[in-house]
């Protein structure tokens, strides 16, 4: 029988030795499948969206018949009865806008419909978290009502469903990620969700063509949008991240790069804006996984001034041997696997791409085998299993080494020199915060027994709300 407290060590560290960029005893599998887990657990996508429960069920099924070393809780991370509870827009459902084993889909409105509206970034700028309840919030609801209207049923239910079936779903990560850990030997794949400022701007409040406008009308207005949002989304990160530090935070990138907009627009406003969120993260000992959806090899020479093994580096359709020429000495990579060939190809093809690549990118380390991008079900079992057996017989390093699993992955002499978010501004309303305990406090008595008590009970709370909306902003 075999020990799984043993595996889950052993896997967890020839993972964290590859994302510190360094050579374990075999190239770990890292499988980023979502909807590909209904298809292999008989769910249809549907039922893997609208009931985690299913989701979950489907993981746990892969991870006990799959040799991976890391996986996610539920790559469908979407549940779509919590944006239903929300009344969210912006999502077309499985089985109710669209096929019931199609996945889940972003409705992005039109540009005179977009969520928040040109003249409205001075109400961000001043206070994002006030905005996003305030403006956004009943732009992506069905049932919010604006603040200037009526309060309604639907509207009061829209907030309280929507809190609780957040609290709900959240709280159920924990025995999911146990029951992995446990049953099936199974470390986590990341900790936490973080989405460069540029990209929210363009993902969910102007649109990408309100935002392209806007880069010519008003850039100042955008760059300061993008500094406003700048400590709260590093907030959200942190906090959600894994607290050892072990695995990287998920970072998603979406439209910064070029051709979405010019390489003059990327640096002035996407690079200068993400950098020292990372090196901030890097100097509270969290690594940041670069997802890099669609090909960002144009800006590899502006990744490569973040610190080394800051970043995990992860290739979509971008020439991977580019990126390991670049890059490969800094940070490890992973993916590069196109999924074309993982659902339409032939296992032998699937066993031939993933020789050429571990070839060319994985000879010293810093390796993890993964498609380019998010698996979904049209990924077939048979390439799958191909994917995954051949890298167990050819990944293996003969003088590889898994090293400990060290909390901290920075050495302390360059923290130290790194800038990060020194010496900004403070926001006018803290990062983690709805309404500060000072102006909270101005509505008690003078006198209140225990004060201290109170301010961390009102502030613990309040962060609950702040994290409602953030979570709506970034998560769902």
């Amino acid at each position: 029988m075999t020990d799984m407290t043993t595996l889950y060590n052993e896997r967890l560290s020839r993972y964290v030795t590859a994302l510190r960029n360094e050579k374990p005893d075999k190239i770990p599998i890292r499988p980023f499948v979502a909807e590909f887990t209904a298809k292999y657990a008989g769910f249809t996508a549907q039922e893997v969206t609208h009931d985690y429960t299913k989701a979950f069920e489907a993981v746990c099924k892969c991870a006990a018949d799959f040799d991976w070393d890391a996986m996610v809780a539920n790559m469908v991370y979407v549940w779509t009865g919590l944006t239903q509870a929300i009344g969210l827009k912006y999502y077309g459902i499985p089985g109710i806008d669209v096929p019931a084993d199609t996945g889940f889909q972003f409705r992005e409105p039109r540009e005179e419909d977009a969520f928040m509206k040109p003249d409205e970034y001075d109400a961000l700028i001043d206070d994002p978290t006030g905005f996003l309840y305030n403006v956004w919030l009943p732009r992506v609801s069905a049932d919010v009502s604006p603040m200037d209207g009526k309060p309604s049923y639907r509207n009061n239910l829209a907030l309280v469903k929507g809190g609780m079936a957040m609290l709900q779903y959240f709280t159920a990560f924990g025995p999911q990620v146990a029951r992995l850990r446990t049953e099936y030997g199974m470390p986590s794949a990341i900790a936490g969700i973080f989405k460069a400022p540029f990209d929210i701007i363009a993902d969910k409040l102007r649109g990408y063509v309100g935002l392209t406008l806007d880069m010519v009308t008003q850039p100042d207005k955008v760059l300061a949008a993008c500094e406003a949002l700048m400590p709260h989304l590093y907030n959200v990160a942190l906090s959600s991240s894994d607290p050892t530090g072990q695995v990287p935070i998920g970072f998603w990138m979406h439209r910064g790069c070029v051709p979405f907009v010019t390489p003059a627009q990327y640096a002035s406003h996407y690079w200068p804006t993400l950098k020292p969120i990372i090196e901030e993260l890097w100097k509270n000992g969290r690594q940041t996984m670069f997802y890099a959806e669609g090909d960002w090899n144009a800006h590899l020479g502006t990744f490569a001034e973040l610190p080394d093994r800051s970043i995990l580096y992860h290739v979509d359709m971008a020439d991977i041997g580019e990126v390991h020429r670049k890059l490969g000495h800094k940070f490890c990579l992973s993916g590069g696997i196109p999924n074309f060939i993982l659902a339409y190809r032939s296992p032998d093809e699937v066993r031939d791409y993933c020789r050429t690549v571990i070839d060319t990118v994985a000879k010293d380390g810093g390796y993890i085998m993964d498609a380019s991008a998010i698996m979904q079900n049209d990924t077939k079992i048979e390439n799958m299993q191909a994917l995954t057996e051949f890298t167990r017989e050819y990944g293996v390093y003969s003088d590889g080494r898994n090293g400990p699993l060290n909390a901290r992955p920075a050495d302390g002499a360059s923290v130290e020199s790194l800038k990060g978010m020194a010496g900004r501004p403070a926001p006018k309303v803290a990062p983690g915060a709805c309404i500060p305990w000072a102006e909270k406090r101005k509505e008690l008595p003078a006198k209140i027994e225990n004060e201290a008590l109170a301010q961390q009970v009102w502030s613990n709370v309040d962060a609950l709300g702040n994290m409602f909306i953030w979570q709506c902003l970034l998560s769902f």
